[in-house]
Parts: C-alpha cells; structure tokens; sequence
C-alpha cells in the first residue's frame, strides 16, 4: 500500500523523472511561442531536474529566462492534454522538415530501421520524443518551475558540431519544496570551493595552465595533512609505498590496454624517436614494481600505494574547479593477491574506506559496475569477478545498485559516492577487481604447490583524486576546516603593542609543540581581527592583552563565536591537541 500511495511522488524516480522530462517539453514549447525562430535539440530529464538544447542566436538573458518562466506557467494553466502518436520513417522525417527542424531530422535519421518513431503533441507543439510524460500540462505546479541556468553545449557532445544553447530547470509537486532547494542551491554557491579557495588562499587556476591548479602555501598545507594522514591509515591496514615515473613509453601503455582504450585522453609526446605518455594512471607502474622480483604465495597480498601524480586530457568545457582537472594527485592502490583471498581482500577494502570516510563524516552508497561493451576478458571472467563483488560487500550487509556496461575496461568496480553535509553526492572511492592486467604483464607467484601462478588484483583508491577530494570537503565544511586539518589552527591576536611580544612567545611555543599558528600584529582594533579571523575560519583565536600578560594565560575564542575563557597555554595546548590526536570534527 505504501508503494501504491508513493506512485505519484517524487520518492518513486520513474515519476520524478517523468514529471522533470514534461517540464522540459512545457520549456520547449514556451520557447517556441516567444521564439519561433530557435530550433530544437533534445530535453531529457537529468538527476536533479531537467534541460533543453536550443539552436539560438546569443546566449539568453536572465530577464529572457524569466519570461520564459513565466511562459511555462501560462501552459500548466492551460492544462494541455499530452497525445502520442506515431509515423512512419519518411513521414516523420517529412513533419520535422516541414517545421524547419534539422535536428530532429538528423536524430530520426540516425534511428535504427525497425525503431518505432513516436511524437508528443500538447496544444499547438509537438516534438519528437520516446516519453513517457505526464497526461497533461496541468499536472505540473506552475509557480514551482525554476529556470536555473544557461550554458553553451555541443550538439551531441561533439565540439566539432554546432554550439547551442542549454537552459537548465527543475520544479517540484509544491512550492516549499522548490523554495527548500533553491536555498539549498544558494547555500552551495556560498560553499562553492572555486570561491572559498580564492577567499581561503588554497589554490588558484590560471589561463596559463587551463585545468592545472596552482597549490598555495596552505593550500599545501591542507594537502599534504591529507596525504599523511592517508599514509598513516595505509600504514596500519599494511600498505607499503612506491612511486613510479611520470612519463613511460608506448610499448608499456600498449601491453597495459591503455594505448587502444585511452588515448584520447593522454598526452603523448616523442623521445629519442620513441613514443612515450605522460601517465593517465598509475597501475602499468604498478605492474612493473611487483614483476621486478620473485613473489611467494606466502607474500601474498601484497599491498602497495602511490600517491602518484598523473595527466589526462579534458575538454576545456569539462573543467570546473578541483572537480574536474587536467593533472591530479591519484590515492592509488594495488593489491595483489591469490584467488582466495579476494572476498577477504575486498572487505577489508571497505573497511578502510568506512575508517577513512567516517573520519570526515561523510556517508556513502555503492554502485557495483558491470561489463562495458569495450572491454578485454572473457563474459565468463566478468561474471566470476562481478559475483565475488557482490559476495562480498553483501556479506558485509551494505547495499549497492547495479550500473550497468560503466566497468573499467579490464574488470568490474565498486564506485563509493559521498554524501556531504548538503545531501549532494561525489564519486570518490573504487574498488576494481582485475584478473586483465596481471595476465598481460604475465605476473606470477610461487604456491604452496611449487607451481607458478597467476595473481589477481585490486585497483583502488579511497579518495580518489587528492584535489577533488579537497574540493569536496571545502564544501562539505563551507571552508571551516576541523582543527586537525586546518591549514592555520591558532591565531594569536594581541590586543596592544604592549602585547605583542607576548604573543609572538605564545605563537612560538604552540610552534614548538607541533601546532600551526600565526600571530595578527597589525596596527587594528581587536574585533576587526576577531572579525577577520573568523571570516578566515581559522579553528581558534587567542586574544591576549595585558591581564594575560600579567597572568601567563590566553583568552580563547572559537571561530563559531564561542568564548571559551581565559585558561592556560598548556590547558590550551591539551585542549586544541586532544582534538587534532582524536581529529574531531567540529
């Protein structure tokens, strides 16, 4: 019963999207009665709303978003009927064209011959289009239609083909629903980690070097605490660490599969009349590592990480932020092992990962991914490893949903999406279960048996890529960074000059004892330095004038306003070390 009453609501996807894909329709015909001139492209529904491409001459305005907003309101009003109907091949291709429609036409054109070629008419506009939709135009709520955005696209993500252009919407059963994610959406743009990484002084992206971020001074900071702390956990679950060259030469990323399956996206260059690749990844490296030398199955598994840095070349219209770049610091890992041990293996995978994930607060859901129709194995393979995947994390009772034909091309994966303190989600973690790699690098091992045989490994990594993972976290805290991971634990904010030197002493014995500190010696009043200090989201402030002076103390204030009171430094020191020994997340 309680599916039946959720039929009808955004909790059942099938509706959701439904519902999301009629409000791309309503979009296009609201275009095409305050601009008949622009032509249609497509307009599905997406996973947080819906868009429409449109051939147009210029950009669109806010002020010409809004009347179309205002447009699509008037037809949900008008409460059209939707009708399908079907033509035949030369009739629907004659329809289009006579309503001046070439991509359309091109899309019917491109249609297998036996696919059946359906149309959706409400009122006065028809388009082309499979559904389904809703029965009518009424069944969306009007005032809880939100245009969001307008940006330039590639017909059929082709940059060699026509640029339109792709206005984003969403809109909700309700109007407090609307108005409960447009706050959420304006809560994200404050959080938006391009933003607080400039404010923050982290990183910086030029026009010199499109896709390849500048790390600044505590941006550094903030990554290097990361990698130690990725060592440190690696470290207890028995990892050792390689790194492995930047570029290596053809013959290798031929043998690895990467030369057929990837070269689009590497970056190639000639060296002494030889091919060679900057590295998209670092697994190839990896496999020289572990066939440098003789393994015993006593060895295994052997556990080995990278925190390597590789290239790979994306569109200029992909990139966004520390989302999406062009030279990234991979968390890799490989571990190598017999065919036993891989349910073993892969659980305590995921327990590391649950170790890693918790420390942040971030929650998860799995996606296992099956076979892609460009892959290398055998079906038979793909299925044994597919299975084993999900032996193993059923067995630790997590849930996961199939995706299906988005395996790597040498094996199937777990992919872990986070869930940060927004509810939005970011693929970081994989778990890709290979039996490819080690074949064609003919790794082997010595069995108990005396006999040679063939390792199976684990490709993996828990944040994914060191730079996105900070992009991620930037949001999911808003820049308010724990303690322990903050770039600038402590300010110390003398009140006077008298004070200064007293708080450089301060500064320098909270140095010494391993904490991240600065001293605000400027010639300002002390609440625009609390002020500023806080905007800065720098974890605790000491304010020390001279009764601190006079009695060896600081006065503490925590950068959510809290004013902890005057205490000692060693009071102080335990207080901020138990934090940073615990990685606290406040």
């Amino acid at each position: 019963m309680a599916e039946e009453n959720n039929q009808y609501t955004f909790e059942n996807e099938e509706y959701r999207k439904t519902y999301w894909h009629t409000c791309s329709h309503v979009l296009a015909q609201a275009m095409k009665r305050l601009h008949p001139e622009v032509k249609l492209a497509i307009g599905p529904s997406i996973d947080n709303g819906f868009y429409y491409d449109f051939d147009t001459p210029e950009p669109f305005t806010e002020g010409q978003l809004a009347e179309l907003e205002a447009e699509m309101r008037k037809i949900c009003k008008e409460k059209l009927k939707l009708e399908r109907f079907e033509l035949p091949r030369a009739e629907a291709i004659q329809f289009m064209e006579e309503k001046g429609e070439p991509f359309k036409v091109e899309l019917i054109n491109d249609l297998p011959e036996d696919a059946v070629i359906s149309f959706y008419k409400q009122g006065e506009f028809t388009d082309l289009c499979a559904g389904p939709h809703l029965d009518s135009t009424g069944r969306i709520k009007g005032n809880a239609i939100k245009l969001t955005a307008c940006n330039a696209a590639y017909w059929r993500g082709d940059s060699s083909r026509e640029t339109l252009q792709r206005i984003y919407g969403v809109a909700f059963p309700k109007k407090d629903e609307l108005d409960e994610y447009l706050a959420k959406i304006e809560e994200a743009k404050k959080r938006d980690h391009r933003r607080l990484g400039k404010e923050l002084g982290l990183f910086m992206l030029r026009d010199e070097g499109p896709g390849f971020p500048f790390f600044l001074p505590k941006g550094m900071t903030l990554k290097n605490t990361l990698i130690d702390y990725w060592r440190k956990v690696h470290k207890k679950y028995g990892y050792v660490e390689i790194s492995t060259p930047i570029m290596l030469n053809r013959q290798l990323w031929e043998r690895s599969g990467h030369w057929d399956h990837y070269k689009n996206n590497m970056y190639t260059t000639v060296i002494d009349e030889v091919d060679f690749a900057v590295k998209p990844m670092n697994c190839p490296g990896g496999m020289l590592v572990y066939a440098s030398e003789p393994h015993s199955y006593r060895d295994l598994p052997l556990r080995v990480g990278e925190i390597g840095l590789v290239h790979r070349h994306e569109l200029s219209g992909a990139l966004h932020g520390l989302f999406r770049v062009r030279c990234f610091t991979q968390d890799d890992a490989h571990v190598f092992m017999t065919r036993d041990q891989m349910k073993d293996v892969i659980q305590e995978t995921v327990r590391l990962f649950d170790e890693v994930y918790s420390t942040f607060g971030l929650s998860y859901t799995i996606e296992l991914s099956t076979m892609p129709e460009d892959h290398i194995g055998t079906v038979e393979e793909w299925e044994r490893n597919q299975d084993i995947l999900k032996a193993a994390i059923t067995a630790m009772g997590k849930d996961f949903v199939i995706n299906e034909g988005d395996g790597a091309f040498y094996g199937p994966k777990l992919d872990f999406h986070l869930a940060d303190s927004l509810g939005r989600t970011w693929q970081c973690g994989t778990i890709q279960l290979d039996s490819q790699l080690p074949e064609r690098f003919e790794l082997e091992y010595t069995g108990e048996d005396g006999q040679k045989h063939r390792p199976v490994m684990i490709h993996r990594v828990v944040l994914g890529s060191i730079e996105r993972f900070i992009g991620v976290i930037t949001e999911h805290f808003a820049g308010a960074f724990p303690a322990w991971l903050a770039p600038v634990q402590v300010k110390v904010l003398p009140v006077t000059d008298r004070a200064e030197e007293y708080a450089k002493q301060v500064a320098a014995q909270l140095d010494g004892q391993g904490f991240r500190v600065e001293v605000d010696g400027r010639n300002e009043k002390i609440g625009k330095k609390i002020r500023e200090a806080t905007l800065e989201k720098i974890p605790y402030m000491l304010v020390v004038g001279d009764r601190d002076m006079e009695n060896g103390t600081v006065s503490v204030r925590h950068r959510s306003g809290e004013d902890l009171g005057a205490m000692t430094l060693d009071q102080f020191a335990a207080l901020l070390g138990d934090e940073v020994k615990e990685m606290t997340i406040k």
